[in-house]
């Protein structure tokens, strides 16, 4: 057992700079496998990336149709701000 504890000992340099996040702790607390903890971290971020490239599309929608009204509504400065935006591109 105490070479066992030495060898240990001297493996320590390898992984000194490896950091744990404590989630993995609260997944083997709970008796459940740390891998899992890789699995639901990937889940939720596609999750979330999803949310948030539905936000993205429904803000390039509203901006597609906002500017159609606006050119209706205020047909000259839409014509302006369409040739200031071409000057700045």
């Amino acid at each position: 057992m105490i070479t066992n504890m030495q060898d240990i000992d001297k493996l320590r340099s390898a992984v000194q700079d490896v950091h744990v996040p404590l989630e993995v702790f609260e997944y083997i607390d709970g008796g459940r496998n740390p891998q899992l903890y890789t699995k639901d971290c990937m889940e939720k971020a596609l999750t979330k990336n999803e949310q948030v490239n539905g936000r993205i599309d429904s803000y390039k929608r509203f901006k597609a149709m906002l500017l159609v009204e606006l050119s209706h509504v205020f047909p000259n400065e839409m014509t302006r701000y369409r040739a200031v935006r071409e000057e700045l591109s």
